[in-house]
Order: C-alpha cells, then sequence, then structure tokens
C-alpha cells in the first residue's frame, strides 16, 4: 500500500499489483520499461535529447539500456549521451533484499561534456574497482585539485535532487517501506544524511570522524602534509575529510557503513555538525 501523498500501488496492465523488481522483471519488456522508467529524471531527457517514449536519441538509435533479467530481483539501468560513449550519464543499480526491502546500490552521475580523470583504473588502465584493486595516483590528484570527491571520475550533473524523489515513489508504489544503500565513501554518506537516512551500521565510525576532525583531534593533528591528501584545513569541508579518510587517516577502513530510509521519513541525522549539502 503506498504511503506518499498522491502516490498509488504499482500495477501491472492486468491489473496485478506489483510488489518487488522480481514480479516486475517477469513482465513484457514494454510495459517492464514503463515500470521503470518512472524513475528517470526529466532532465535526462530534456538535457540529451532522449525522447522518453522510446528511449532513442535524436538519430533514432537507443541510449537507454535496462537490464532487468527474469527470474532475479534486480535492474540496472545505463542512460549514455550516445550509444558509443564508454561511460553513462546516469548509472543506477537496485535489487530486491529478503526483508522486502529495495537497496539503492549504486547510482552514478557524470556530466559527459566535463573532463574524466581516470580515478577508476590503475597505471595499465585496468579496472580497480573504487580503488579496492589498487589507486591512480596522479589522477586522483588531478581529479581533487578539479573539485572532485574520492572515485568520482567526472564532476556531476547535479540530478540526484531530482532522481531521488522520483525513485522514493517508485518504492512507495511497491508497498516497500525502506530503502537501504551502502555508501562508498564519506561525502557519500553525508550526502544521504542530507536526504533522510539513517546508520544501521556505522553511526559511531561517524560520529567519531567528526570528533576527531574537530580542533585539536586526532584526524586534525594528522593532516600534516605528509600526503598531499592530508593537508592542514581539509578537516573544514566534507570534500576535504573524505579525501583523507580515502587516504587512510582513520585507525580503520571505511567498511561496512549500511543506511537506510524510511519512505516519506525523513531521519534528520547529521554527523558532521558545520556541514554544507554535498551535490554531485
Amino acid at each position: 500500500m503506498a504511503r506518499l501523498p498522491g502516490n498509488s500501488q504499482l500495477l501491472a496492465s492486468n491489473g496485478q499489483p506489483l510488489r518487488s523488481l522480481l514480479e516486475i522483471n517477469r513482465l513484457a519488456e514494454p510495459e517492464r520499461e514503463r515500470c521503470y522508467g518512472q524513475m528517470l529524471p526529466e532532465r535526462l531527457f530534456t538535457r540529451f535529447a532522449i525522447d522518453p517514449l522510446t528511449w532513442c536519441g535524436s538519430d533514432g538509435r537507443r541510449c537507454i539500456n535496462c537490464i532487468a533479467p527474469a527470474g532475479l530481483g534486480l535492474v540496472r539501468f545505463e542512460v549514455r549521451r550516445r550509444p558509443e560513449d564508454p561511460d553513462p550519464v546516469f548509472f543506477l543499480d537496485l535489487a530486491d533484499t529478503q526483508y522486502h526491502q529495495l537497496e539503492l546500490a549504486f547510482c552514478i552521475i557524470a556530466d559527459p561534456e566535463a573532463p574524466r580523470f581516470d580515478v577508476d583504473r590503475d597505471a595499465a588502465g585496468e579496472l580497480n574497482y573504487f580503488a579496492s584493486m589498487g589507486r591512480n595516483i596522479p589522477e586522483e590528484l588531478r581529479a581533487m585539485a578539479a573539485g572532485l570527491y574520492p572515485n568520482q571520475t567526472r564532476r556531476g550533473l547535479r540530478l540526484f535532487s531530482e532522481f531521488f524523489p522520483r525513485f522514493e515513489r517508485f518504492v512507495d508504489s511497491l508497498g516497500i517501506d525502506m530503502i537501504v544503500a551502502e555508501p562508498l565513501t564519506y561525502d557519500n554518506a553525508i550526502r544521504y544524511e542530507a536526504y533522510g537516512f539513517d546508520y544501521l551500521r556505522g553511526k559511531r565510525l561517524m560520529l567519531e570522524i567528526d570528533a576527531g576532525f574537530r580542533p585539536g583531534g586526532e584526524f586534525t593533528r594528522r593532516l600534516d602534509g605528509s600526503s598531499p591528501f592530508r593537508l592542514p584545513g581539509q578537516e573544514g569541508s566534507v570534500r576535504g575529510r573524505s579525501w583523507a579518510i580515502h587516504d587512510g587517516i582513520l585507525d580503520e577502513p571505511w567498511d561496512e557503513v549500511q543506511i537506510y530510509k524510511m519512505v516519506g521519513v525523513e531521519a534528520q541525522i547529521c554527523s558532521f555538525r558545520d556541514r554544507k549539502i554535498v551535490t554531485r
């Protein structure tokens, strides 16, 4: 049962209520894409001249790929300015959970016209899987100097604020009341806080990080210039803290932080008291 004002239960064409990605993926492709397409921000279509009905660009070629395997409770969206572009401008991974929640696994939004920084690849050009298989320090330095955050290959399009309300309404239309996610970086966690998320795991760590980056705190003292990612003054911004954490300034790895949002509820968590809202 939908909870958000003006929202309603998502139905198949035969009137059957749809309550999971698994159930949507059993539908025929046109109907499946109708259900999922409502999540896509309108500005994606207007900015890149993509037809919202056919998902094709002005040259008639399809620019949106929706991967929704029958028999599996997951969906992936890849939106490209042109089909041959190596990087999507919008990438979304969602999955059902065993507890009737929806997992926001990945959401990457990038401006294809902005410079690219190969922080996602090692020196040999191989994918490093979010720096878990080695960092590309020269590219990270270039990205940081350009004002980007860890793991960000391009400047964003500032579309998340348009996507998320649509996504929350989609979740609500399935009768699901909880969204779960695992922020890959500190700045992601702070960003999700601004959208009403709370912590399943990691709140203690987030509060300890804030205390450590306060004046006289342990992490502030470690911003000693021993690394380009650990310069004095970084403690005052989300971006500065995030790069220092990415560089390993904590006493423990950034790992196993899990967050959740109840549909229609703003948790009003603020683990960085002086934060400014972070957008991409």
